[in-house]
């Protein structure tokens, strides 16, 4: 249902993502709101790493609680505050997605809603209806 790919005649992807993910057939759709680096009790994470894991912990819940799985991910936007982070990053990524190479997008932001917010992950799924 969901065909990720790079065709080979473009540059390939900086990372693991793909450049394009088509979903063929009839599906039910999830987006994720953006998820930051919160605990459930609502206390920021410290430091970048523990952001960026806490980030994909949750919407990885979402996925989960939407009964939907890490292979139905058809889109990634990763949102930092620091043009530094961005390797520190992708490690984390390919960590919690295990090696899914959704549609991704990464923008360097000047800021998120709270100052001590660093990273912002948003997703976008589609299973089978």
């Amino acid at each position: 249902m969901v065909r990720l790919f790079s065709p080979p005649d473009i540059c390939k992807p900086f990372s693991r993502y793909s450049h394009g993910a088509v979903v063929d057939g009839p599906a039910r759709w999830l987006h994720i709101s953006g998820q930051v680096g919160a605990k459930p009790d609502g206390t920021i994470e410290e430091g970048f790493e523990a952001q960026a894991k806490r980030c994909y912990a949750n919407a990885i819940a979402i996925l989960r609680a939407a009964d939907m799985d890490i292979t139905d991910i058809v889109k990634t936007n990763i949102f930092l505050t620091r043009a530094t982070d961005v390797m520190a990053g992708r490690p984390i990524r390919e960590e919690a997605l295990k090696g899914h190479q959704a549609a991704s997008t990464l923008l360097i932001v000047s800021a998120l809603a709270r100052p001590d917010l660093l990273i912002e992950v948003e997703l976008i799924a589609a299973k089978a209806s």
